[in-house]
């Protein structure tokens, strides 16, 4: 575990956290996802030890698993690697979905990763659980149809999370009516969208949709000299998280802010 001495002036930062309001729809609730600490490491596919962290500040996001859709048909690929956590870590189940172009998006397939992606709520220390999905135009209405199924599963406390791509914060706002708690603004790998991006939040403008305005998806790798505050933050780590990687980020965090 980090000393306290060693960390209390840079968490105090990240400790502003605001909760969001934003119009409330009968399945959303933002206020679900205030028991999750300020900041949340992303913990990919691949052997992982967060033993250090320090739970009260610090939840980890694990990839639980992998969703395939093909055809008519729904695989899921539960993780395979190890994932070590500090006692009494908070954790966020991850579930990717990716889609062949073959893929149907029937009834069935709707049930069916929805089932899956519920299944993961069930596992020990999952306290919210988070889908990862870059979906396309023509596959929106599958993904809507799919989180409103997701939203039944789990009922009224589980809390329910999906990362974003940055447009859709910005000027292509689906997301709004979706049945979500949360959406993250992914700030990394922006590609051909980096300029508009950087200069929408260096300019103190903020993302449109309200469910954007709570959490920001961020990599060790890029950094930015800038960024709202009173968000969560997800941070993502290229290779596996050392307890010198993230105090390495939380000092540049210390810096922007």
């Amino acid at each position: 575990m980090p000393s306290m001495c060693r960390t209390t002036r840079i968490f105090a930062c990240l400790l502003m956290l605001v909760p969001i309001r934003s119009e409330q729809f009968p399945s959303r609730n933002p206020d679900r996802m205030r028991g999750l600490p300020p900041l949340v490491l992303w913990a990919w596919e691949r052997p992982e030890d967060l033993r250090f962290i320090n739970p009260q500040t610090t939840a980890v996001a694990f990839l639980a698993g992998t969703i395939r859709i093909h055809g008519d048909d729904v695989a899921f690929h539960p993780r395979f690697q190890s994932l070590l956590v500090a006692d009494h870590a908070k954790l966020v189940a991850v579930v990717r979905i990716e889609v062949d172009r073959d893929a149907t998006f029937d009834r069935s397939q709707i049930d069916q990763a929805a089932a899956a992606i519920a299944k993961q709520a069930l596992l020990p220390r999952v306290v919210a659980v988070q889908i990862d999905f870059d979906a396309t135009r023509s596959q929106r209405e599958f993904y809507r149809a799919l989180l409103r199924d997701l939203r039944r599963r789990l009922g009224s406390s589980m809390p329910t999370s999906i990362t974003a791509l940055a447009s859709w914060c910005l000027d292509d706002d689906w997301i709004s009516s979706l049945p979500i708690d949360e959406a993250v603004p992914m700030l990394f790998r922006l590609g051909a969208g980096t300029n508009e991006v950087v200069g929408q939040l260096t300019s103190g403008r903020d993302f449109r949709p309200l469910i954007c305005r709570g959490s920001l998806g961020l990599s060790t790798d890029e950094r930015w000299t800038s960024l709202p505050t009173g968000r969560r933050l997800y941070v993502f780590q290229p290779r596996p998280w050392t307890e010198q990687a993230e105090l390495a980020f939380l000092w540049e965090v210390h810096e922007w802010r």
